[in-house]
């Protein structure tokens, strides 16, 4: 073990930046939100394959094997093999995404698509998520095919496109496990490297976006009497889905032992109404919001469940709670109810890393010796892609090295400290499963 720690040593510094800043230099062009940005993921390829070629077999320069694998031209996925002795033995780090999400730069006090160097601070759109582990694994990758180490486990890097949007698939990692690429990667562990803060994240949430169409009777606000208040029937119809929601998906025992800073919610984030005079009562509005879900509900339960609430309050609008004497759901002499209508776009699920599993409790221990401490943890935020993975036989664990308070934000940076803690993570991770 000590050889192999010897061999693969620290992070270079000077082999490290000049990378990353390559990489932050097309961070323009890899910016993720279709159909005004389509990022070209093949720029970011190209550097990694410059660092890469001369230790592979495609130059007859090393022991690694390449294979640079596109769906759509321009946005290519990067699959590097370092192979081992014993067949079957193997080991991955997925989930290093060569997209980003966009940055405006009037709201930056930097040039978000340039590398700036401030000390520890390596600055920049995507330092944090996700070009710094792009960069970190590449330099992992690179050290192997220098040193060529005896190892009986492969070490496979999967650097994939199309991690920031979900409005066109078929170019990523689904695609790739579709077509069978990464199947033998479920012979050990699979750490997908995309979260921060330098601990194991063991749970993720999932998330179903809802739309909650409220259609009610327009009127001049003197005659409350002949309107349905579309803002008042909204407001306590939602009230009503919320508290039934809770009490059908309250918060689970599993929640604690996993470290989830919430339990599932479901609320409103966006409310809009089509406009009108102060003296009009709003004949319609419209209310959006999530459902973050913990991984110990099913999505799809909690889908029906909100359309058999909003069906059961339209059935019996006459009943729903209302704010005063002429506050009514109901004109009987019109024969007009006011009616709600649900819609959600597409949803993700969240997941529950095993707990039992050897690719856990390697991370667990390599993390306990760099980092000084282990202390897991879970969010409701969410990771798409990796509930797939672990439902097709994947022992997903995850983890990063750019810092949770700049993630997806303005001024993003990361820690040229973090991330040599995690090249240290990664060679003991190696090494503990020689063993």
């Amino acid at each position: 073990m000590a050889e192999l720690l010897a061999t693969l040593g620290d992070l270079e510094r000077d082999s490290f930046v000049p990378l990353l800043s390559k990489l932050i230099g097309e961070s323009k062009h890899v910016q993720n939100n279709p159909p005004e940005l389509v990022p070209e993921e093949d720029r970011v390829v190209k550097h990694v394959l410059d660092v890469l070629l001369p230790f592979s077999t495609t130059t007859g320069g090393g022991p690694l094997l390449l294979n640079h694998v596109t769906y759509t031209p321009g946005r290519g996925n990067l699959i590097v093999e370092y192979p081992g002795t014993v067949p079957g033995k193997i080991l991955s780090f997925v989930g290093c995404h060569m997209d980003v999400v966009t940055a405006n730069p009037n709201d930056w006090d930097f040039d978000p698509f340039s590398l700036s160097i401030d000390g520890d601070k390596l600055r920049g759109r995507g330092t944090t998520d996700c070009l710094g582990h792009v960069a970190l694994v590449a330099e992992l990758m690179k050290k192997l095919g220098q040193t060529k180490p005896n190892l009986k486990s492969s070490v496979v890097a999967v650097f994939i496109a199309n991690e920031e949007n979900s409005s066109i698939t078929g170019i990523g990692v689904d695609a790739l496990v579709k077509d069978g690429l990464l199947n033998k990667l479920k012979n050990g562990p699979l750490y997908w490297i995309d979260t921060a803060d330098k601990q194991p994240c063991v749970g993720t949430g999932g998330m179903i976006p809802w739309k909650l169409q409220v259609t009610g009777k327009l009127f001049h606000s003197g005659l409350a009497h002949k309107a349905i208040n579309a803002l008042e029937l909204g407001m306590d119809a939602l009230k009503e889905i919320q508290s039934r929601f809770y009490r059908d998906f309250p918060p689970h025992p599993q929640e604690q032992v996993y470290g989830f800073a919430t339990p599932s919610t479901m609320k409103p984030t966006q409310w809009s109404y089509p406009g009108g005079g102060i003296n009009q009562i709003p004949g319609e509005c419209t209310i959006s919001g999530d459902v973050r879900l913990t991984p110990f509900y099913n999505v799809k339960d909690v889908m029906k469940k909100l359309q058999e609430y909003v069906d059961d309050i339209n059935k019996n609008i006459q009943k729903l709670e209302s704010r005063g004497p002429v506050s009514k759901y109901v004109l009987p002499d019109e024969n007009i109810r006011g009616s709600l209508t649900l819609t959600f776009n597409e949803a993700l699920s969240g997941v529950a890393c095993d707990l039992n599993s050897k690719g856990f409790h390697v991370l667990c221990k390599a993390t306990e010796e760099v980092v000084g401490y282990v202390k897991p943890y879970s969010i409701t935020g969410s990771l798409p892609l990796i509930r797939e993975l672990q439902e097709e036989g994947f022992d997903v664990q995850t983890s990063g090295y750019g810092l949770m308070a700049t993630y997806h934000a303005a001024n993003e940076y990361c820690l040229f400290t973090d991330m040599s803690q995690g090249y240290r993570v990664f060679a003991r991770i190696i090494s503990q499963l020689e063993d």
